[in-house]
């Protein structure tokens, strides 16, 4: 039996933006982050920073480890309703489809820019050959 989670808007989680009442949006999951506040690494002003707020490029950025992504299940109070959202790009939550790990993120890129290395293997043999014709 699927759980069913709350839904809240991001106009309800900007409303919890202080020291003792402070949610966070990350990947459109709502965390009640207040009772963390005087706990979390980076100080009580980092999370300030983003209170009420989509904080998912600066929880990304951090580089946060494996152990702080499972303590976040323990702050967990709901989803965000993204159809609440306005059609905004700028709006936009950033949602994982799926975790990628950093060997599956190369090979994607590698795959996408493929043309970089075999543009400068062909220069090289082009420039190789001419090289070669005038000697």
């Amino acid at each position: 039996m699927p759980t069913l989670t709350k839904l809240y808007s991001m106009e309800e989680a900007a409303t919890h933006n202080k020291q003792d009442d402070c949610w966070v949006v990350i990947d459109g999951k709502v965390y009640d982050v207040s009772s963390y506040m005087d706990e979390h690494p980076g100080g009580d002003d980092v999370l300030l920073a983003v209170a009420g707020k989509d904080a998912t490029d600066d929880f990304e950025d951090a580089g946060h480890s494996k152990d702080a992504r499972e303590l976040m299940e323990k702050y967990f109070i709901g989803e965000l309703d993204e159809s609440s959202l306005p059609e905004i790009p700028e709006l936009k939550i950033y949602k994982k489809d799926q975790p990628q790990d950093s060997v599956q993120k190369l090979f994607d890129l590698t795959k996408q820019y493929w043309v970089v290395p075999v543009s400068i293997i062909t220069i090289s043999v082009a420039v190789s050959v001419l090289f070669s014709r005038k000697t």
